[in-house]
């Protein structure tokens, strides 16, 4: 049973983690509970496996609020707030700092920086034909949702 609460939320575990492995409910749950930056909030593991796998669906907003703060989301994402437009922005701002994880990926994005505009289309063709020739999908998010580091 899996709620869009909880859907969002696995959302940010499977994503939004330092290079290596997905954060564990326990490392959440302790570092929201620390102290004042998450707003006093106190976090169990056990609570927040019932809120990943929609066994709880009602977090206190200041629950939501520091799980936000904790992933870097507006909390609107996780509160169900935002249009689908807005909470696709979000998604695409999470798959863009995944990708980011990529020291190739930043390379290639940071020597862009400063060509002129037609340089920086002509660059965007020729990888889209890569990725066409690997039979890769034309647009990342494309491939399931999820940018692979």
């Amino acid at each position: 049973m899996s709620s869009p609460l909880a859907e969002r939320l696995n959302y940010l575990f499977a994503n939004m983690h330092p290079p290596g492995a997905p954060y564990t409910n326990g490392h959440v749950a302790e570092e929201i509970s620390r102290g004042e930056e998450y707003g006093d909030v106190t976090l169990t593991e056990q609570y927040l496996s019932m809120l990943r796998n929609g066994r709880r669906v009602n977090p206190s907003p200041d629950v939501l609020r520091a799980l936000a703060k904790f992933f870097a989301v507006p909390v609107g994402y996780l509160m169900g707030d935002l249009s689908a437009g807005q909470a696709a922005r979000v998604e695409e701002e999470v798959r863009f700092l995944v990708a980011m994880r990529d020291q190739r990926v930043r390379a290639i994005a940071l020597r862009s920086v400063g060509l002129p505009p037609e340089v920086q289309d002509s660059l965007t063709t020729i990888i889209g034909q890569f990725r066409q020739q690997m039979n890769l999908p034309a647009d990342p998010q494309d491939a399931g949702g999820e940018v692979r580091p």
